[in-house]
């Protein structure tokens, strides 16, 4: 544990990058609580990390209050005003799944403001993004992770003169892991948000984003950056086996979570590999209502609450399938202090790279969040002026008498699914994070996993001969897989211990800061 002042209470972090870590521990020692920390960490992975996470990307969390309130911040960007759906139609019959048109309004500054204003510490949040301006100054390297992701997405890199110019050398050859990843105009953009973060939306940094954003054929403008609000938002609940959960509510999934939690305590004492199979089909209805009932409470067609949280059983028909594979996806942070405050973020650009498209002016890669609209008539989810797309991004908290648990995980549309294995069990006081988190997983999918039909992906050892009905086909992979999910877990006991774990899956770890109160 490192030393810190004897004012500062102890806190637990989980982040999936060692800056990260490195960031919130700075947050901590300067007095910081579990918020600021987590804020620190989240501004140092937009530079870390801009295959899967940026300020051009979408931010929700939960956090739980030092008396127990739980509320969701959604920070999820809209279509922009002028967005033409039927020239969307004509061009195809799914929205494309990169490019320009799929660029909404960016969330995840507008909710690190919302966190801090509401729990965090005066001045944190500037010093942070500071702090991740000297990051992106000179202090980064290529991590492996955005290694890999830039030798899989090579052609996309070079048709983008952004990102061209981010992930190449002085000569013009592509960065590789361990290069340093010097980021100069993203520093001159974080220094202007640690000043003044609503420059972002109105301001010097809109006007810059909303003219490459032209520049880029996207119809966003800073009418649509200033018109977007982080969402204040009573949290969803299920209250289970002695545990309340809450999630995030619509546009984010977390109904589908609440769906499969429900039956996942339901089925804790069936033997195996009954036990497997209950929550693999369970975890195929959840997904298949998800895709077609999820939407924008705030557009003309309402969200079915009711149909997500009470999926109905598929029984043999073929669930609907996405159009592509959002590989990439989320960086999830988790932390607690010893206080009781807990937050659990989650932020993302979508797809790897996002919409493929890196502002040059502002070195802001942006997101392709509006790839998961709709252009079918009626659906809840269909693409309008102002409207938000749905959502796979999927905190959660839960809490019993004994214990208090923040949790999120990469995973994209699998969320739910990788939550579902792992959570119920780290309620229990006893449980070992890390034992947990180390466990070999399962995910059910089609496109989204790297398959044309639907398919259960398994890890080796995850699931028991005979689990899952056999007309779904089972492939075991050669070992861990990045689509089984990166957790990220923290918990304070009801006696004031704190621990937590991240996954081994991902690059990052966990830190405990502070002395005891």
């Amino acid at each position: 544990m490192t030393a810190a002042s004897p004012l500062v209470p102890p806190l637990i972090l989980a982040a999936p990058h060692p800056a990260a870590l490195t960031a919130a521990r700075r947050a901590a020692e300067r007095g910081g609580n579990a918020v600021d920390a987590a804020l620190a960490a989240a501004a140092a992975l937009t530079v870390v990390y801009p295959h899967q996470c940026s300020l051009g990307g979408d931010l929700i969390a939960l956090v739980h209050a030092p008396g127990g309130s739980v509320r969701a911040v959604v920070s999820a960007g809209a279509a922009a005003q002028a967005v033409d759906v039927e020239a969307l139609r004509a061009a195809d019959r799914r929205m494309p799944a990169q490019g320009p048109q799929t660029v909404t309004v960016p969330g995840v500054v507008a909710g690190w403001t919302a966190l801090a204003d509401a729990h965090g510490t005066p001045g944190a949040l500037a010093a942070a993004l500071r702090d991740a301006a000297e990051l992106a100054e000179g202090g980064a390297t290529v991590s492996a992770g955005l290694a890999r992701a830039m030798r899989e997405r090579a052609p996309q890199i070079a048709a983008d003169h952004g990102l061209t110019a981010l992930l190449t050398g002085p000569a013009g050859v592509p960065l590789v892991e361990g290069d340093p990843l010097s980021q100069p105009q993203l520093a001159a953009v974080l220094r202007t948000l640690a000043d003044d973060p609503s420059s972002f939306y109105r301001g010097s940094v809109a006007d810059a984003l909303a003219d490459g954003l032209r520049r880029a054929g996207s119809p966003l403008t800073v009418s649509d950056l200033a018109a977007h609000q982080a969402e204040d938002s009573e949290p969803l609940t299920l209250d289970v086996a002695g545990t309340r959960w809450w999630t995030a509510p619509p546009p984010s999934q977390g109904a589908s979570l609440l769906a499969v939690l429900e039956t996942a305590a339901s089925a804790a004492k069936l033997p195996e590999p009954e036990r497997t199979g209950v929550l693999a089909a369970r975890c195929q209805d959840a997904s298949a209502a998800r895709d077609l009932l999820l939407g924008d409470p705030l557009g003309p067609s309402p969200v079915d609450l009711d149909g997500l949280l009470r999926p109905a059983p598929l029984a043999g028909a073929r669930p609907p399938e996405p159009s592509f594979r959002p590989a990439g996806d989320t960086v999830a942070i988790t932390a607690v202090d010893a206080s009781g405050l807990a937050v659990s973020l989650i932020q993302s650009v979508y797809q790897t790279f996002g919409s493929g498209i890196c502002d040059p002016e502002t070195g802001i890669v942006l997101h392709n969040r509006g790839s998961a609209f709709s252009l079918l008539p009626g659906h809840p989810a269909l693409i309008g002026p102002g409207l938000r797309p749905p959502h796979t991004l999927c905190p959660v908290l839960g809490r019993s008498a004994e214990l208090l648990l923040a949790a999120g995980c990469q995973g994209g549309r699998a969320q739910p699914q990788i939550l579902a294995q792992t959570v119920p069990e780290l309620m229990d006081p006893a449980a070992d994070p890390t034992a947990v988190l180390d466990r070999p997983r399962w995910v059910i999918g089609a496109r989204d996993i790297g398959h044309e039909t639907q398919t259960l992906l398994a890890e080796p050892g995850s699931v028991p001969a005979g689990a899952f009905p056999s007309v779904v086909p089972v492939v075991v992979t050669p070992g861990r897989t990045d689509l089984a999910g990166h957790t990220q877990a923290v918990r304070l006991s009801a006696d004031g211990r704190l621990d937590g774990a991240s996954d081994p899956r991902a690059d990052g770890g966990t830190i405990l800061e502070g002395n005891p109160l």
